[in-house]
């Protein structure tokens, strides 16, 4: 039996969607500060048409809208390069607002107002109109000698003793005294560089007698200086410290504590003082650097005088780091008189080369 045909009145196609009354609306969700913000709009609505419900319900003038719409579309700001763009092909896509409201903007300005009439009650006189920013002044340049002299006339390797508690805290206060600033005016006048500067055993230096602050070396190969107090519990007063150092400083030249050399240590001491703008600096914390009992140099021995002859050997492994002037890391094991000459000749040349202004180094200025 053959197949009937279709009759005229039976119809086998889908409907097809009718299109939108003229009074059809549709939603627009859009965020501004973090909060969304729902929009009733005509279907036929454009962007030039959110536009303006933004500033009529918002108090966001056009001139302040931008529109972030992701993904594709990018920043839309009035006036827009399509104002009639249908806003029916953005119902799907992120959009967020930025933009003040006029409240804020004035409030804006009152805040500045306020504070250039407080700028002006504090240092200008009646009727002149003060800037609440100073004007910057330039900046000075950069001293090539005094940075080389630095480099030069210094502690080329600073070493904590690594068998005693926390090595780090007595690195960071070795650290404090080779960048003291006085320190560092000090050295650089009398054109001292010392290969070592490391931390004395309290243990090893105190007897019934005396307690043994510091020691030099060979005229100034090496400098030893008791940071910590005698129970390991803390630090020695800074300033005790430092003073203990001009003390040392003074063997570079003179070894016996004659009237030459009690002379030199007063001089380096009021070099120190006038030297450091900071007046002495400022303590890391109280806990780490600050001995209530600790008053001065009076009822201990700053040293027996300067030594000489023998080998300097540090304690440990070798394994324990140690800091050079220059950045690098040295390892703390037992060094002999040459081996510490090399290596402060060494880490010398690489400073020198590093501030060098045409040398291999950066020459920028952070």
């Amino acid at each position: 039996m053959a197949a009937s045909e279709p009759s005229a009145a039976e119809d086998t196609s889908q409907p097809m969607p009718s299109p939108p009354h003229a009074d059809a609306e549709m939603q627009l969700t859009l965020t501004h500060h973090g909060n969304p913000i729902e929009f009733t709009l005509a279907f036929d609505a454009t962007i030039a048409d959110l536009s303006t419900l933004i500033a009529e319900d918002l108090s966001i003038p056009p001139s302040n809208q931008k529109l972030m719409v992701t993904p594709k579309l990018g920043l839309l700001k009035p006036p827009f390069r399509d104002p009639s763009l249908p806003l029916s092909s953005l119902v799907n896509k992120k959009i967020v607002l930025m933009g003040s409201t006029a409240a804020e903007i004035s409030s804006l300005d009152a805040a500045i107002l306020t504070s250039q009439s407080r700028s002006s009650r504090r240092g200008g006189r009646p009727g002149d109109s003060a800037s609440p920013v100073k004007a910057t002044t330039p900046t000075r340049r950069r001293d090539w000698k005094k940075d080389q002299e630095e480099a030069t006339y210094t502690f080329t390797t600073l070493r904590p003793l690594p068998y005693l508690p926390k090595p780090e805290r007595s690195l960071r206060f070795l650290e404090r005294l080779r960048d003291d600033a006085g320190i560092k005016a000090s050295m650089r006048k009398h054109k001292w560089t010392v290969p070592l500067l490391t931390e004395m055993n309290p243990a090893e230096h105190t007897t019934r007698e005396s307690r043994t602050l510091g020691l030099n070396r060979n005229g100034g190969e090496v400098i030893e200086l008791r940071l910590r107090t005698d129970a390991y519990d803390g630090y020695r007063d800074y300033k005790v410290i430092r003073k203990t150092l001009c003390h040392e400083m003074a063997h570079n030249v003179w070894g016996e504590h004659d009237r030459n050399f009690w002379d030199l240590c007063k001089e380096i001491e009021i070099e120190v003082e006038r030297g450091d703008w900071r007046s002495g600096g400022h303590a890391l914390s109280e806990q780490e650097f600050y001995n209530p009992e600790d008053s001065g140099m009076d009822e201990d021995c700053a040293d027996h005088g300067g030594w000489t002859g023998g080998e300097f050997v540090l304690g440990g492994s070798g394994s324990e780091p140690a800091v050079s002037n220059a950045g690098g890391v040295v390892g703390a094991g037992s060094l002999s008189r040459r081996e510490i000459l090399a290596r402060a000749a060494e880490e010398r040349m690489r400073k020198q080369r590093q501030l060098s202004p045409d040398g291999g180094g950066s020459t920028s200025e952070s």
